[in-house]
């Protein structure tokens, strides 16, 4: 058996996506579990190669995988906490950053400043596992029943600086609207009462409001045949770059340069204010980063992005 411990959110399994699949065809007869949580169950049958789910939420308890694994695989962190969970498995050969208050002085070193793709399949590089960082792409998920061609607006974020202001994504909403698009919002559950309040001051009805309302198969689905997606650094700006859907993502505070999409995908297009002499944050609302992106320059990188996907939908036919 081969473990991989990756017991994080939506985005974070995305970007791991690339390092799965090369221990997948490195291993090809060796049963694959990954560590992660449970909810992400649907999303982990669409990077496909996974054979077993081991519910692991955080790292503040050791889990049961039955037998020794041959190989266990730290794509979590730079240790000491998730090293050490993984060496409790007492696996045959632990792949890791370097480490010694992990007790693991084996493996590359830690770099901070590096995209969370390219930080894996570097990993797996030093230890002769050869990985395509490029790998990114998800399995369609199945229809949902919900329709095609929509624009997604996603308000919310689990780090409250990361989210764009409210109004300007009710400005954003109503201003797409009025080019067509038909918009819907999505969110987690803890998130209904933003998108809602997002909805109503665009003039949308409530049915423009999915947030708490789509299991992430069902979310997976509506992004895979969406027509955009408008988002900040979260989860569904992955997906979106997992099922090549035009995508805009705002950044803030931490720069796209460690988690955006691939710069060379013309179909996403990243907004980041940069580092700069911004006021001091604190923690109310919006990072300033965030706050300092414009209504306006969302509009404009949309128009963008829908002229690549019309130019290369033209070219393809």
């Amino acid at each position: 058996m081969i473990l991989v411990l990756r017991a994080l959110g939506v985005g974070d399994l995305v970007t791991a996506v690339p390092a799965l699949r090369a221990l997948r065809a490195a291993y090809p007869s060796r049963e694959l579990a990954l560590a992660a949580p449970a909810g992400l169950a649907p999303l982990v049958d669409l990077v496909g190669g996974v054979d077993r789910l081991v519910d692991t939420s955080g790292l503040d308890r050791p889990f049961r995988v039955g037998s020794a694994p041959q190989v266990a695989v730290n794509l979590h962190g730079r240790g000491p906490q998730s090293h050490r969970l993984l060496a409790a498995t007492r696996p045959g050969r632990l792949l890791a950053f370097a480490d010694p208050d992990g007790d693991h002085v084996d493996g590359p070193q830690w770099a901070d400043d590096e995209h969370e793709v390219d930080r894996w399949c570097r990993l797996l590089s030093w230890y002769g596992i050869p990985a395509d960082r490029a790998d990114l792409g998800l399995r369609r998920p199945a229809p949902a029943g919900l329709p095609a061609g929509v624009t997604v607006l996603h308000p919310g974020s689990k780090v409250p600086a990361k989210r764009w202001p409210a109004e300007r994504f009710a400005a954003l909403a109503r201003a797409l609207t009025d080019q067509g698009h038909r918009v819907l919002l999505t969110g987690s559950a803890d998130e209904r009462a933003l998108a809602a309040r997002v909805a109503e001051a665009a003039g949308l009805g409530s049915d423009a409001v999915l947030a708490g309302r789509t299991d992430l198969g069902t979310l997976a689905a509506l992004v895979a045949d969406a027509r955009l997606v408008v988002s900040g650094d979260t989860g569904v700006a992955h997906l979106a770059t997992g099922y090549g859907t035009a995508s805009v993502v705002l950044f803030g505070p931490v720069p796209p340069a460690h988690w955006g999409p691939p710069p060379d995908r013309p179909r996403h297009r990243v907004l980041w204010a940069g580092e700069g002499d911004w006021p001091r944050w604190d923690g109310v609302g919006s990072h300033p980063t965030m706050a300092a992106l414009r209504l306006d320059e969302v509009l404009a990188a949309v128009a963008e992005v829908e002229r690549v996907v019309r130019v290369s939908g033209a070219v393809a036919a």
